[in-house]
């Protein structure tokens, strides 16, 4: 797929732009998983093809990841694409690593953007790497604190990256 997004006339951006953005937010999934111990980098790197996917088709809201200890909420970090990002400067990703911790799992919750229709469901259909299911669980974080983000940028389009933790 190289087809070019325009979202207004100031913000353009291609395929190879989402690309070069998801690197980073890739290389940060392979960082949680890898840090964290649950999650291998294979499935790291599936769930950043499905994000990356939904980006280049605009149907992408935002991204959350949260590591949970026994349910408890210790770590996250949210990812909300911007397609008018080309006065960011972008980061480099990483950060300080997550901790292993007992009774540790990964939730990665997906935020589908207006655009994403039933029609739009359809055409993605098989696309996919990861077999999503609907979740409810909240993800405002209201037990952490922020504790900084990144920018991730390429012509108009960018991750803003947004982290909490305990």
């Amino acid at each position: 797929m190289s087809q070019t997004a325009t979202r207004t006339a100031s913000a353009t951006y291609t395929d190879a732009d989402v690309e070069k953005v998801m690197r980073r937010v890739r290389a940060d999934l392979i960082m949680i998983a890898d840090s964290t111990g649950v999650w291998t980098s294979a499935k790291a790197a599936e769930y950043a093809h499905d994000i990356e996917l939904l980006a280049k088709y605009g149907y992408l809201e935002a991204v959350d990841i949260t590591l949970l200890s026994h349910g408890l909420e210790v770590k996250a970090v949210r990812f909300d694409p911007n397609t008018e990002a080309g006065a960011w400067t972008s980061s480099r990703p990483g950060g300080v690593l997550w901790p292993r911790v007992s009774g540790a799992d990964l939730r990665l919750v997906l935020y589908y953007a207006d655009q994403y229709t039933s029609d739009a469901r359809e055409v993605m259909k098989g696309k996919f790497k990861i077999s999503w299911a609907p979740c409810y669980d909240d993800t405002s974080h209201a037990g952490l604190t922020a504790s900084g983000g990144r920018n991730y940028a390429s012509s108009a389009f960018g991750m803003q990256r947004r982290d909490w933790a305990a």
